[in-house]
């Protein structure tokens, strides 16, 4: 089932447009990947959905709803979350906290959510009671997805999730993505390790200059000729 659909969008900032039509779509489990040079408009296609950015053009639908003109913070209880490049976590705040944390549009018991979450990144429970401040930055990293995991959405938003990490780290993240998509929920990720991030991805858009150039199977888009010229490194 399609849970996010973006189409024909177009926004930026200040009165000037920096995405023009773009369309896109992720479904339930799907891991989906937003890849193109820098200043393409990967993030506003993120900040446009979320609602972040108004529309110039275009609409957004949630399972088949129209929230276009929906808050950021609507968005978030219908089922989408959003974990940010930098400041993600609460720096003064316990794991478990901020876990907590996550989970305050909720009325109900979050207890099983959490065990959850510690059941799919055991490396939380162990530092529960540690302050995410003292966490290393993959630690970090999963401390900012099992936050936003606590909102059980059906969609999860993650905007360059291995900025700044070590090769051995990154992998490390890609798994847990890996894992958080086999739970059902849909990903949509932008990401600058373009090569690494199509290997997991189930399908890829990439960017230019605001505007679909291509899209298709992760795969398909790495064996690319034009792709891996441009985005990959040849």
């Amino acid at each position: 089932m399609i849970s996010l659909i973006g189409k024909d969008i177009t926004s930026g900032y200040g009165g000037v447009d920096i995405i023009n039509n773009i369309n896109l779509y992720v479904n339930e489990g799907e891991i989906v990947v937003i890849v193109g040079p820098n200043g393409a408009g990967k993030s506003t296609v993120m900040k446009s959905l979320l609602g972040m950015l108004d529309l110039t053009s275009g609409s957004v639908q949630f399972t088949e709803k129209d929230i276009t003109k929906m808050l950021p913070q609507d968005r978030v209880s219908l089922g989408i979350a959003f974990v940010p490049q930098t400041q993600n976590v609460f720096t003064g705040m316990t794991v478990q906290e901020n876990l907590e944390m996550g989970a305050f549009l909720r009325d109900d018991n979050i207890h099983n959510t959490i065990d959850q979450i510690y059941e799919l990144f055991p490396i939380l429970k162990e530092k529960r009671n540690q302050n995410a401040g003292e966490l290393s930055g993959g630690q970090r990293q999963q401390v900012a997805f099992g936050r936003a995991l606590m909102t059980m959405p059906k969609i999860l938003m993650l905007d360059e999730p291995t900025a700044g990490v070590s090769p051995i780290v990154m992998d490390e993240i890609f798994s847990r993505i890996i894992e958080v998509g086999k739970t059902g929920v849909g990903i949509l990720m932008v990401e600058q390790n373009a090569k690494q991030a199509l290997t997991i991805a189930h399908r890829g858009y990439v960017l230019v200059n605001g505007k679909n150039s291509r899209e298709g199977a992760g795969q398909e888009l790495l064996n690319n000729p034009d792709v891996r010229k441009s985005f990959l490194g040849g």
